[in-house]
């Protein structure tokens, strides 16, 4: 962690520490100078990913007359790259990736019937998780349910099993993926009527994607549309949730509650810097540094390996490696009391 030294305390100088929230605030504005995007670089990487998966899309295609096993096989890195067409959606989502809205909203767009995500709608709820990210008093909207031990300790009998139901890792990363991207994005029934916008996103999305996978089924054949989709985007909303995970639950992270809560402290703290092997990084768009995302978020995903390399504080926080992010799954309550995430089992251990 960033060490820095609680309000009031005097190191060797007679200078007073700035607290954490200021450090996590002055880094915030430190980096501010990488959030301009670079047509050049947005391109080719747009570029890059939209040629690796046509390729491996069109591979699948003619590999179904060899064997369905290798179509399976390639399913794998053709996923890894429709996630990262997902990064590339969410920069746009955040006005980050070109320098023109017009030209991040029309990529956006485009890039949502891949990802099966109406870009408008999904644009708007994740704002909602940016402002309110590690705010114990606004956790529900686009994030991963978290109940404090004393939540779920008022739960009947039936809600607890529901909620160990709905943190178990086959729900988590299995069920819970391909709900979210084949139902719930089709019809988000939380979304009040009133909201027409998001409304008009939602549903012009599902005519798009529609009158596409009509398109392509008639080109390539139904079931063998079926074959080389459905595995793919099983495979991609898994990895993603997995991903979008991982930023927010793992040993170490904050929550806060009431006053104690402010933007950049909760970025530094609530967000992990997941490490992974440079390959990972480079195919996940760096959203591993994702500390860094939330203290500023128009940082374009190709510059935050640079906040990172120019900023060495940024270096400081949590780090959370691919090896102990899977131990991470089991994480399931929020203890107020240790202001720490436990699993379930840890609850007997706890006083009563």
């Amino acid at each position: 962690m960033i060490d820095v030294q609680p309000p009031g305390t005097h190191g060797p100088s007679t200078t007073v520490s700035p607290s954490p929230s200021e450090a996590a605030a002055d880094l915030a504005a430190r980096i501010k100078a990488h959030a301009v995007p670079n047509n050049v670089r947005g391109l080719v990487q747009l570029a890059v990913t939209a040629g690796a998966f046509g390729v491996l899309w069109l591979s699948m295609w003619l590999s179904l007359d060899v064997g369905y096993w290798l179509t399976l096989l390639l399913a794998v890195p053709a996923s890894v790259f429709l996630v990262r067409f997902f990064m590339i959606q969410h920069d746009c989502g955040h006005g980050s990736f070109f320098r023109s809205q017009r030209a991040n909203d029309f990529v956006g767009r485009m890039i949502s019937v891949l990802t099966f995500t109406p870009y408008t709608y999904w644009r708007r709820m994740h704002a909602e998780h940016h402002a309110t990210s590690g705010n114990l008093d606004r956790r529900g909207v686009g994030d991963v349910t978290t109940l404090t031990v004393r939540e779920y300790l008022a739960l009947s009998r039936w809600q607890k099993f529901g909620y160990r139901f709905y943190r178990h890792p086959l729900v988590l990363f299995g069920i819970g993926p391909a709900y979210l991207f084949l139902v719930k994005h089709r019809l988000p029934l939380d979304l009040p009527l009133r909201k027409v916008r998001l409304w008009s996103s939602v549903l012009t999305t599902n005519g798009v994607i529609a009158a596409f996978l009509i398109v392509l089924a008639l080109l390539i054949g139904p079931i063998d549309l079926i074959k080389m989709q459905v595995p793919i985007t099983l495979l991609a909303s898994a990895i993603g949730v997995w991903l979008f995970f991982i930023q927010h639950q793992f040993e170490g992270v904050r929550w806060w509650s009431g006053e104690d809560w402010d933007p950049e402290h909760a970025a530094l703290y609530g967000s992990s810097y997941y490490r992974l092997p440079k390959v990972l990084q480079w195919l996940t768009a760096n959203i591993g540094l994702h500390h860094i995302h939330h203290l500023c978020s128009r940082v374009p995903n190709y510059r935050l390996q640079e906040c990172q390399d120019r900023v060495p504080e940024l270096g400081q926080v949590r780090r959370v490696t691919f090896l102990e992010s899977l131990r991470c799954t089991r994480l399931a309550l929020w203890d107020e009391a240790a202001k720490r995430m436990i699993r379930f089992r840890d609850l007997k251990r706890l006083p009563a």
